[in-house]
């Protein structure tokens, strides 16, 4: 099941909203659970039991590891669950990819059944693992409660895509939320729950059809003004489709009293490669960062190994995003980009100021994204060397209105922080001091943005979620 759906928006989140608030405090949690697998259900009937019994093992082994005594079993117990957690992600995700491209380098014929990739995967597991390392390093106690657990691993907003939350950001939330129960909160959830909705079905969706038509084109019909037109297009749509989505989550759960991390903060405005991973995808970056690169050595170690320590990180990000070599070929273009920053680029950037700076940011992360957006290796490049061969035909390719009105819309909305001004109202959009006039004003905003966003679904009949896939 998905957010932006007429069944989700107009039967399921109502009735939910109503069921939860009615019941008292102390069952709260038991029926986010239940309508969590109910949730997961909806679309994954067939893999929410191994969920259900991969968080069993985790919650008894993780104990298990916090009681023992002995420094060698505590580490086995860890690696166990480890093993287990990243055993189920890549026979899922990866087990394919690896049999594929051992039968292309050797010329065998090994196969497996297809298997299908259970939604949400990568994340919750990203999220069981924040869990037994962070209980194995000392930072935060295990749970006695095995059902606060399942809470925390299944709670629904977040569970399919997102954002990671670390279990010490939302652990006294688990039992202790009464204090967010205000008016001033529950609206500034669903006013940013607005704004999410409005993000994906307005804008991402009309700007995915066009990257759609744009990619489908056969690669001599290809020419600079398409080439932009689709690596445009999908910029935007990955953008307002993602942020839109952990919007969503981020405003339903401050309805329903929790508060769970960011997970953009304005990246097409970055001022540079490293600046732009410290604003998109926040929740990821913070993991890779804490478990993968400051294990490696992070920043404590010599030039060469600070390098090689970014590159792997990005290259593993790729590789996380789906089992293609397109994104890991992504990841790697981030990498070197990194790598260059620290190297010489950094400087340059700095001194040459923001408003050259976050244009030639904004053009490396478009190029990117064509990568990201093409499984065919050969077919992205070949959009890239369009993009930057100034090569115009006619009759290839037109530029519809819904698109030039739309990219316009979403280059102000993602452009609209670059100015203090601007950035201290966006701020006080997603705030939760409203004046009595205001609430009032955001209560008809918000409303309004439900019913245009519920318009567009039921017109465009195009509704994909892109970060569903991993």
């Amino acid at each position: 099941m998905v957010f932006a759906s007429i069944t989700f928006l107009v039967y399921v989140l109502p009735l939910f909203l109503l069921a939860y608030h009615l019941f008292p405090h102390k069952l709260k949690n038991a029926f986010i659970l239940l309508f969590s697998i109910f949730f997961y259900s909806w679309g994954g009937p067939k893999f929410i039991l191994a969920i259900l019994v991969t968080t069993f093992i985790d919650f008894h082994l993780v104990n298990a590891m916090h009681k023992s005594k002995n420094k060698g079993n505590k580490l086995k117990l860890l690696v166990f669950s480890l093993a287990i957690n990243l055993g189920l992600l890549f026979y899922f995700k990866y087990c394919n990819f690896f049999i594929d491209n051992f039968n292309a380098l050797l010329g065998m014929d090994l196969s497996l059944a297809k298997i299908i990739l259970p939604i949400g995967i990568s994340f919750y597991t990203f999220e069981s693992i924040t869990y037994v390392v962070d209980v194995y390093r000392g930072i935060h106690k295990p749970l006695k409660n095995f059902w606060h657990y399942q809470t925390y691993i299944l709670l629904f907003p977040k569970l399919i895509a997102g954002p990671i939350v670390r279990y010490h950001d939302i652990a006294d939330q688990i039992t202790n939320r009464e204090k967010n129960y205000t008016p001033d909160v529950k609206l500034s959830g669903f006013l940013i729950f607005c704004f999410g909705l409005a993000k994906k079905a307005i804008i991402a969706n009309t700007l995915g059809m066009q990257a759609d038509a744009v990619f489908s084109l056969p690669a001599d019909q290809i020419d600079t003004a398409a080439a932009w037109v689709g690596a445009i297009a999908y910029t935007f749509q990955i953008y307002f489709d993602f942020s839109g989505y952990s919007d969503m989550a981020i405003g339903l759960c401050k309805i329903m009293g929790f508060r769970i991390p960011e997970n953009f903060n304005n990246p097409y405005i970055s001022t540079s490669i490293t600046d732009f991973w410290r604003s998109w995808h926040i929740t990821l970056g913070t993991w890779m960062k804490n478990y993968l690169y400051i294990p490696l050595g992070g920043n404590k170690v010599s030039s060469g190994k600070l390098y090689r320590n970014l590159f792997v990180v990005f290259l593993l990000s790729g590789f996380w995003h789906g089992a293609s070599w397109n994104f890991i070929l992504w990841g790697a273009y981030h990498g070197v980009f990194l790598v260059m920053e620290r190297l010489f680029l950094g400087n340059i950037l700095a001194k040459v100021g923001k408003f050259v700076s976050i244009p030639f940011t904004f053009i490396v992360v478009i190029t990117g994204w064509v990568l990201f957006r093409n499984e065919n290796i050969s077919f992205g490049l070949n959009v890239i060397k369009q993009m930057y061969s100034f090569n115009f035909f006619d009759g290839k390719f037109a530029i519809n209105n819904d698109f030039m009105f739309m990219a316009t819309l979403a280059l102000i909305i993602s452009m609209f922080a670059i100015f203090p001004k601007t950035l201290s109202i966006q701020q006080k959009l997603y705030g939760e001091n409203f004046g009595s006039t205001g609430k009032w004003a955001l209560v008809l905003a918000s409303v309004s943005l439900f019913y245009i966003s519920l318009s567009y679904i039921s017109a465009l009949n195009f509704n994909p979620f892109i970060y569903f896939r991993f």
